[in-house]
């Protein structure tokens, strides 16, 4: 299933090894492709594409992929860059512009905000289809890390409701005109058709592409490995957002290290390590790292990115089983040796 073809730039890892890996880990795993994007020294070094974008065709580094998950740094992204424009504020209550009518008796409301939001706890399920289609606190807002794409919708529509503009239009114009994203969008565009990499099951099966209608920020964005690596790029120079928010997204909101670490050796757990804003965060020492995955039905999606050393990667996969060929594929595009002995352990 995985007849290769790359498209490289100048890279430091070895395309030749890459390629070799890459194909075989997609055959053993039953993926159809994975696009990669290598950054080092701050630079975009490597953009490749191996695999079967669809039954009909090859990818290549221009191939678009639904990166799942991976859209909430982007929303992410966007509400940290109104607040640096003073638009909306990391710690205001959102309930003054929004409350979901599902909530709207509940006192609880009041205590949401951003910040909340953006490290993951609201109090609310991942979906209210897991409350019975109904939107309810699960726990106290603030009260301890839940994950929860409803409160990347409920911060999306308090964007919404307060400047007038959706997702996808602030979006447009504080981060992919900025960045020079231009195939990136999180509704379906004219320019995508014939670009889209087909999902696939866990047996290699094809399934159908889900796109949306309007802008999700929790999900469904599509993009190409490069664009994205260029997003890493302004996270890691921090672009459009000040100094005290910088700081902010790169600290732990929310500690998750006594729970992940509980079954990994002490030596290889980082010194810290939870919920950013919009981004896992993970301290090695003097180094910090932030990442994120993204998983829907056929496909897997996966990017870090270390500011402190000046490196990231991007691996997005149309594939059920992309998880476990991202492990091997950050040991050929030399990621920390710390964070991949972590990882190692971590995604066992």
């Amino acid at each position: 299933m995985a007849i290769g073809t790359a498209v490289v730039s100048w890279a430091q890892a070895s395309p030749a090894v890459l390629e070799q890996d890459a194909n075989r880990l997609l055959a053993e795993h039953n993926i159809p492709s994975v696009s990669i994007a290598q950054i080092k020294d701050g630079r975009i070094v490597l953009t490749t594409a191996y695999g079967r974008s669809s039954s009909t065709a090859a990818p290549t580094p221009d191939t678009l992929y639904n990166i799942a998950s991976l859209t909430k740094p982007i929303s992410a992204e966007v509400a940290l860059r109104l607040m640096s424009k003073g638009a909306i504020a990391l710690d205001e209550p959102m309930y003054t512009y929004w409350t979901d009518p599902d909530i709207e008796s509940d006192e609880r409301r009041k205590l949401l905000t951003p910040r909340i939001s953006l490290s993951h706890q609201t109090g609310f399920a991942n979906w209210r289809s897991e409350t019975g289609n109904v939107l309810t606190f699960r726990n106290d807002p603030g009260a301890g890390f839940g994950y929860s794409g409803e409160g990347y919708e409920y911060l999306s529509r308090f964007i919404e409701k307060k400047t007038g503009k959706n997702l996808e239009e602030h979006a447009r114009e504080l981060i992919f005109g900025p960045a020079g994203m231009e195939d990136t969008a999180y509704t379906r565009q004219p320019w995508f058709e014939g670009r889209v990499a087909v999902p696939a099951d866990a047996q290699g099966q094809w399934l159908k592409p889900t796109f949306a209608d309007r802008p999700v920020a929790s999900d469904l964005a599509y993009t190409t490995a490069a664009d994205y690596a260029r997003l890493l790029l302004q996270v890691m120079e921090d672009k459009g957002i000040s100094a005290d928010l910088a700081k902010e997204r790169s600290k732990v909101q929310v500690s998750l290290r006594e729970k992940m670490c509980q079954a990994i050796p002490k030596e290889v757990c980082p010194d810290d390590l939870g919920m950013g804003l919009g981004w896992q965060v993970l301290r090695f020492g003097s180094k910090t790292i932030l990442m994120h995955t993204g998983r829907d039905p056929g496909l897997y999606t996966y990017a870090y990115l270390c500011p402190t050393t000046g490196s990231g990667a991007v691996i997005l996969t149309n594939g059920q089983n992309g998880n476990k060929i991202v492990l091997p594929l950050l040991k050929d595009l030399e990621a920390e040796p710390e964070f991949l002995d972590f990882l190692a352990k971590a995604m066992r």
